[in-house]
């Protein structure tokens, strides 16, 4: 017997941001989110995302009271309007292998979104594409990492018997750190930067990436505008993302490329890989665990992609090799071994096709899930 409440207290917020920790205790492959961050993420107060959206939050009990389950449901009125839809996303969704616990969770979701006038139920998503997404389909013997989500296979076979199907997939690769830049990538770069004019900035501190940061993010705003799942980053959500993830950067695996006028067309960011930290400290910060991360900031071996950015018009002038050759110098210098891309939309052949100068693996694949609500709730 199992009791759905919604999440309305700090203490049941609590509950449900620690809950995966107490799921994955066992699974090696499974990386803690940062606590920090996470129990502001449903924080209107916090969360800027909450400028254009709505949500709510269920924990599953068991008869013992034991939380069993968690689910979010997300309200982009922005995402909604930007395609027309009535969508609502379903996110941050743990349970135990229990059918009946994932049912129970979904249909809070269906009776929100047909309550709000939705017809479509999607996910898993967050507010915006830098949040993490995309179900584990793909990839459960590999390790997980900070900047996506980790899911037992039963949480794929339970979607699916419940009548989801597939919206999109994400693919993942591992790319083995070449021990000199390859020929035809260096041949590129170079016509790239004599062609256009343009140049890679070099950052001394992180306040000389201070006045970049907009600019920067209007070419994220930009490129991802096409893509799945994605709505314009505001101010806002700019400064809370700057705020924090440049304390975490590494000037040596920031690409910021611009014209002869100075302006950014185009970025790419790397960090160390930041698991062995995470795992140690559990996902706390403080009042010691940052120890750990700062570790494993000084200690690279595995390179994470966060993402590469290029101004539409750029899109296919070979910019996007200028920033990897930078990147794969550093990883050399480092002593790097793997660099591990981000989700990259199966269809997004332009980005997957970057990877073609090297040895690479895809070992993970993810995957959103939609089912029409009235065909849930019939």
């Amino acid at each position: 017997m199992y009791m759905i409440k919604e999440v309305t207290t700090k203490k049941e917020m609590k509950k449900f941001v620690k809950f995966p920790n107490k799921l994955y205790k066992d699974c090696q492959y499974f990386i803690p989110d940062i606590y920090e961050s996470e129990k502001d993420f449903f924080n209107p107060k916090k969360n800027p995302s909450y400028d254009y959206s709505e949500s709510k939050q269920w924990l599953c009990y068991d008869e013992k009271g034991e939380v069993v389950g968690r689910v979010a449901a997300i309200l982009s009125h922005a995402y909604n309007k930007k395609t027309g839809g009535k969508f609502m996303r379903y996110s941050h969704i743990d349970m135990i292998d229990d059918l009946e616990v994932t049912r129970l969770l979904m249909m809070e979701v269906a009776k929100y979104a047909k309550e709000k006038g939705m017809d479509t139920l999607m996910g898993p998503l967050g507010f915006t594409d830098m949040d993490k997404q995309g179900l584990l389909v793909e990839g459960y013997n590999e390790m997980s990492n900070f900047i996506t989500l980790y899911h037992y296979p039963y949480y794929k076979e339970h979607l699916e018997k419940l009548g989801f199907v597939k919206d999109q997939d994400w693919v993942e690769y591992q790319i083995k750190v070449p021990d000199e830049i390859p020929h035809l990538l260096n041949r590129m770069s170079d016509r790239v930067l004599s062609r256009y004019h343009l140049k890679i900035k070099k950052f001394k501190s992180k306040k000389e990436v201070g006045p970049y940061i907009n600019e920067a993010f209007r070419v994220v705003n930009e490129a991802f505008a096409p893509l799945y799942g994605t709505v314009p980053l505001s101010q806002k959500q700019i400064d809370e993302i700057a705020a924090s993830y440049v304390p975490l950067l590494n000037l040596d695996f920031v690409y910021v490329v611009v014209d002869g006028e100075d302006k950014v067309i185009a970025i790419g960011l790397m960090i160390p890989s930041l698991n062995k930290g995470l795992r140690r400290s559990k996902g706390k910060l403080f009042p010691f665990g940052f120890m750990h991360v700062l570790r494993d900031l000084k200690t690279v071996e595995v390179l994470d992609l966060l993402f590469i950015a290029v101004e539409p018009k750029y899109q296919s002038t070979g910019v996007a090799a200028l920033m990897i050759r930078e990147a794969i110098v550093e990883a050399i210098k480092y002593g790097a071994k793997y660099a591990e891309t981000g989700p990259e939309l199966e269809t997004n052949i332009k980005v997957q096709s970057q990877w073609k100068y090297f040895e690479t693996r895809q070992h993970r694949r993810r995957r959103t899930y939609k089912i029409k609500v009235d065909e849930f709730l019939k």
